[in-house]
């Protein structure tokens, strides 16, 4: 079964920096792509950014030039710098990771449970 345990938000106030991290654990055959994604109240979850294995990134043109994404495929972690942080940054940051578990033919989409992010003075 596959987990992902997300650290490191909080409370920043505009302008600041937050570093988030995520954990993937579980008998995965193979981890595809790992990134982020993020929901604000009453707004659709939207991609912050993703990391190919082979380090390929993704991001939303709103975080472009200020958040940076890397992962460390040896410990199945992924990495979110955030810097200038912004109060329309503030949102529920969820780590997703594509992947195939061991027994399972297909890739899989999974999900962490949530860190939040306030950016306020």
């Amino acid at each position: 079964q596959a987990q992902l345990v997300e650290s490191g938000g909080g409370l920043v106030q505009p302008g600041g920096s937050l570093r988030l991290s995520c954990a993937a654990s579980g008998s995965f055959a193979s981890i595809n792509v790992m990134g982020w994604y993020r929901q604000a109240p009453g707004k659709q979850r939207e991609l912050v950014a993703t990391i190919t294995s082979g380090g390929t990134t993704n991001y939303a043109d709103s975080v472009k030039g200020r958040f940076t994404v890397s992962r460390d495929n040896a410990k199945n972690t992924v990495y979110l710098q955030m810097n200038s942080l912004k109060s329309e940054d503030a949102a529920v940051y969820y780590c997703y990771v594509r992947g195939r578990m061991v027994l399972i033919l297909t890739e899989r989409d999974y999900w962490g449970q949530g860190t939040q992010v306030t950016v306020s003075s």
